[in-house]
């Protein structure tokens, strides 16, 4: 009689994953539609929001007082970057509120992305 009951066991164990197994298939979808969800926000999340203190058309630099820079593991601080692109000068002025993405571009810190802050 144990041995029944001990197979009967045994093909329940066996049983058992195969739903779990074809529901994770079913979840897989959906957390890559998370993981989409999150790259998106984790995006806007890595602006960091400053304030512009001097624009530098001329040497591309631009001042900026700013928040941690998450992606660079920077605290808080003022200090120049260079522009990834000079055109971003143009969008803004001293004491414009901003959010940026600073990223290490051929060595140095530059500002690879700049929108203005509502």
């Amino acid at each position: 009689m144990k041995i029944k009951s001990n197979v009967a066991a045994v093909l329940m164990a066996l049983a058992l994953p195969f739903p779990l197994v074809a529901s994770a298939a079913e979840d897989h979808s959906a957390h890559g539609n998370m993981q989409a969800a999150s790259k998106s926000s984790s995006d806007a999340q890595s602006l960091a929001a400053g304030e512009v203190k001097k624009v530098d058309k001329d040497a591309g630099k631009i001042t900026i007082k700013h928040g941690p820079l998450v992606n660079l593991d920077m605290p808080g601080m003022t200090m120049v970057f260079r522009v990834k692109d000079a055109s971003m000068l143009e969008q803004v002025k001293a004491g414009d509120k901003i959010n940026f993405m600073a990223e290490k571009v051929d060595g140095a810190l530059a500002v690879t992305k700049l929108e203005t802050a509502n």
